[in-house]
């Protein structure tokens, strides 16, 4: 696992909506990453002022399934000083809509995150054709 500085935007730095924009173009790029037949996750770390602080990779799993370890995405979460987090993952089969299993991970994962005094900000699930807000989607 590697932790890296997001990379300075001073150009969109001003206008939230591009910040965003930038956002999601970094994660689509590294959730569809070239091997699109598994699922890959990827965490932003933010401070107080929603700010990155860095991003790291937590899995890699199968066509349909990702293993998450707990533990090490908030002992990161933790070390970074981060005060919310960004989870993103991609479903290979194309269909953006949370299964189950992501929905009860998401709610696991938030109420353990509240618990550290860690806000979840979103789960995003990417596809190559879409991206679903699990916050925008009233699931968060």
């Amino acid at each position: 696992m590697v932790i890296g500085a997001l990379a300075p935007r001073p150009a969109i730095a001003a206008r939230p909506e591009q910040r965003l924009e930038a956002l999601f173009a970094h994660l689509r790029t590294v959730v569809l990453a070239s091997d699109t037949a598994r699922e890959r996750c990827q965490v932003i770390f933010l401070d107080e002022s929603n700010r990155g602080l860095g991003d790291a990779s937590f899995g890699l799993g199968n066509i349909n399934s990702l293993a998450l370890r707990m533990r090490t995405l908030f002992g990161e979460a933790l070390r970074v000083d981060a005060r919310g987090m960004i989870l993103a993952h991609n479903h290979p089969s194309g269909h953006c809509r949370p299964s189950g299993c992501d929905i009860a991970a998401t709610r696991k994962l938030a109420e353990v995150a509240r618990a550290l005094d860690i806000a979840l900000v979103d789960h995003l699930i990417f596809t190559e054709q879409a991206v679903y807000s699990m916050r925008a989607g009233g699931l968060l």
